[in-house]
């Protein structure tokens, strides 16, 4: 598989938002609240509060996304989210190259702290996220039913 190029939301790729996103959601949980608005609703629910949308493609089409969101928690400066990358080319470290490229756009930004929620079942995800130096926290509330763990990166 050819390296993929990463690139930055653009109004062609907000179905392949959605559809990546909601693939993984749907394959170990339910579609929530929070992910309509989101999925449904990019460019306001993140672009437009100062946020940013990466995607990965190969051949010109989008196999993976990830997302910059400024965080509702007071300590953290943002929130990587909606991290999705298609079946066919899981396994490829576009995940890592993603994650890699979100949180080097959020020190451009000025962040010192990111945040993100997850699952354990997640375990090729968890794994990732402490490879790239997120930490657990505790005592963090979600607004998501199947967010059972917190973390966070100092930048």
């Amino acid at each position: 598989m050819e390296t993929p190029k990463i690139v930055p939301y653009a109004k062609e790729y907000k179905d392949a938002f959605k559809a990546l996103n909601i693939a993984w959601i749907e394959k170990y949980f339910k579609i929530e609240e929070m992910d309509r608005i989101s999925l449904n609703h990019p460019q306001e629910y993140i672009l437009d509060k100062g946020g940013y949308i990466a995607f990965a493609l190969i051949k010109d089409k989008p196999v993976g996304v990830c997302a910059l969101i400024p965080c509702n928690h007071e300590e953290f400066d943002f929130e990587l989210a909606k991290m999705g990358v298609s079946p066919e080319a899981q396994g490829k470290g576009i995940g890592k190259l993603l994650a890699q490229h979100i949180i080097k756009k959020a020190k451009a930004l000025g962040a010192k702290r990111i945040y993100l929620e997850s699952n354990r079942i997640l375990q090729p995800a968890i794994h990732l996220y402490q490879k790239l130096g997120f930490v657990e926290l505790k005592g963090v509330t979600s607004p998501y039913e199947r967010s059972d763990i917190q973390m966070e990166l100092t930048l």
